[in-house]
């Protein structure tokens, strides 16, 4: 059969702003419906098709297990035991939902939640989302960077911001080693990561953490003194940004078949994939939090793991192993701490890749890129290790989870609106149960964001030993900013949209000749495959030279 000719166009109907996910030109012997059907003879059996789907998925839940989440993990159980497992339940199914509906988006429309946000919102507004997406994916890079310091640190005995520096470098090392296969790379860190997996769930055999604890902690939500700020980190960690933006265009990397079932058998799949990636990732997330709280909770804690306990850091946390691993857990530890915080540098490369291409249409070459973003994350980090030493490095991985919960918002709502818009999504968008569920726990998550924000700085100001005259001036600044930040909050949340992708073609005359003609069927264009982008599939590929 003739090929068709695809290319993108924007049309303006009736005063609205619609965008046509491509244009087709017609050859001479046009694909019908039934080509698409799903009814063929040839079609791959559930297992064989499943398969061709997998991989965007797994690619993002390593983001789930980067230094950030082990970080955060480890100081919750070391600080509250087994209380803020209820966080990490609640984030990754908020996780696994938001993820789905990212994927559901790109496989619907073509395109990318970035590329939508660029239509859809005005040039101030499109310009303030993708600062703050750059900005999620530098804070992303800033644990990467030190979780990959502290590996070095373990392994080499080099001190942490020496290792802050060379991992500058460490990135270029990584996409040198890609081009001979990056699904092989991706491969081995995730053997790696997984390696830290088998040594968290063999030492809770060896402990053996309370099975009544860990299931209150799971079920039973509790926020005692203190523990607000780390479930905001924990949630900063587990639920971010950048992997919204990820997700959504990795699935266009996929042929898919252009017929209703062919869409939804799409999004089954990957939401599948989804679900059984990120299972893994949260019964490793459960696994470190019950294996610091029970070892930290032990009654025959010895004086110095109790000091490190009062004190944990990744850089420290390899005694958490030694009953299983014994002298060789903290070299065990540091490798697969060092897998853990270079796979995670890939999701964030790809994800700043599709930021910039999706917001600005530009795209830059993958070692530039990642050696920007990781040039930039290592400025912070790099002053906080020689002033403050691992500790502080370890605060500034709270800091920045924080900083993703807080940026969580401004991808957030947007794709929770596309998703549930028919202008977007037509009859592939959310149900009323998944709207209802997802929008209760986005506001969820939003509100403890605006909780915490208020009454810590509060507190702050009322303890600070700053003269009044100081305090006075940082909340002119500040109290703004709280303000600005909410009113942003309900401007997504309420603002109409105006742009249309999914075209009804019963209702609009001008596309009527498209149907006429073989190129529509039930409102959506009738492609070989379809969503499909070469344009981002080049994106995975590193390029070298000018």
């Amino acid at each position: 059969m003739a090929s068709l000719v695809q290319q993108q166009q924007q049309v303006s109907v009736e005063g609205s702003n619609r965008i046509v996910a491509v244009n087709v030109t017609p050859s001479s012997n046009l694909h019908t419906p039934s080509d698409y059907d799903g009814s063929s003879n040839n079609e791959k059996s559930g297992w064989r098709k499943f398969l061709t789907y997998v991989g965007p998925g797994f690619l993002v839940s390593l983001a789930y297990l980067d230094p950030g989440n082990l970080e955060t993990d480890l100081q919750a159980g070391a600080y509250h035991r087994y209380e803020l497992l209820w966080v990490v339940l609640i984030g990754l199914i908020f996780a696994l939902i938001i993820q789905s509906l990212a994927a559901n988006l790109g496989v619907t429309t073509g395109k990318h939640l970035s590329e939508i946000c660029k239509a859809e919102y005005p040039l101030f507004v499109k310009y303030c989302l993708w600062i703050l997406a750059e900005i999620s994916v530098i804070a992303a890079d800033i644990p990467e960077v030190i979780g990959t310091a502290f590996a070095l640190n373990i392994l080499f005995h080099i001190p942490v911001w020496v290792g802050v520096l060379i991992t500058g470098f460490s990135t270029l090392v990584l996409l040198g080693v890609q081009r001979f296969g990056i699904r092989k790379l991706e491969l081995l860190i995730t053997i790696l990561v997984f390696i830290m997996a088998a040594c968290f769930f063999g030492e809770i055999s060896y402990v053996k953490p309370p099975a009544s604890g860990v299931l209150k902690g799971m079920f039973v939500p509790k926020l005692g003194g203190g523990a607000t700020a780390d479930a905001v980190a924990l949630l900063g960690a587990l639920i971010m940004p950048h992997n919204l933006f990820l997700h959504s265009a990795l699935v266009l990397s996929r042929k898919i078949p252009n017929s209703v079932r062919g869409i939804n058998d799409a999004c089954k799949f990957y939401l599948i994939e989804s679900g059984f990636a990120l299972f893994v990732a949260f019964l490793i997330n459960v696994a470190v939090v019950s294996v610091s709280g029970t070892v930290c909770s032990a009654s025959n804690l010895s004086a110095e793991n109790s000091d490190q306990c009062n004190d944990l850091t990744l850089n420290n946390a390899s005694f958490l192993l030694k009953n299983v691993l014994g002298r060789s857990s903290s070299t065990v530890y540091a490798i697969a701490l060092l897998a853990s915080g270079q796979s995670s540098a890939i999701t964030g490369t790809y994800a700043g890749q599709y930021i910039m291409q999706g917001f600005l249409d530009l795209k830059m070459k993958m070692w530039k890129r990642n050696l920007m973003t990781r040039l930039i994350a290592i400025t912070p980090s790099l002053i906080v290790a020689i002033v403050g030493g691992s500790s502080g490095a370890g605060r500034c991985i709270i800091i920045a989870s924080m900083i993703l919960s807080f940026e969580l918002p401004f991808a957030l709502i947007p794709l929770l609106k596309f998703s549930s818009s028919s202008t977007k999504m037509g009859p592939h968008k959310n149900s009323l149960i998944i709207i209802i569920i997802s929008w209760i726990l986005g506001f969820g998550i939003i509100g403890i964001n605006v909780y915490y924000l208020s009454t810590a700085f509060v507190s702050w100001l009322i303890h600070s030993s700053l003269p009044k005259v100081a305090n006075v001036f940082i909340g002119i600044i500040v109290f703004p900013l709280m303000a600005v930040y909410v009113i942003a909050v309900i401007y997504l949340t309420f603002r109409k949209d105006t742009v249309q992708i999914f075209i009804e073609t019963k209702n609009d005359p001008e596309m009527q000749t498209h149907v006429e003609k073989g190129l529509l069927n039930d409102g959506q264009l009738q492609l070989t495959h379809i969503p499909y982008r070469e344009d981002l599939a080049d994106i995975q590929q590193p390029e070298w030279g000018t």
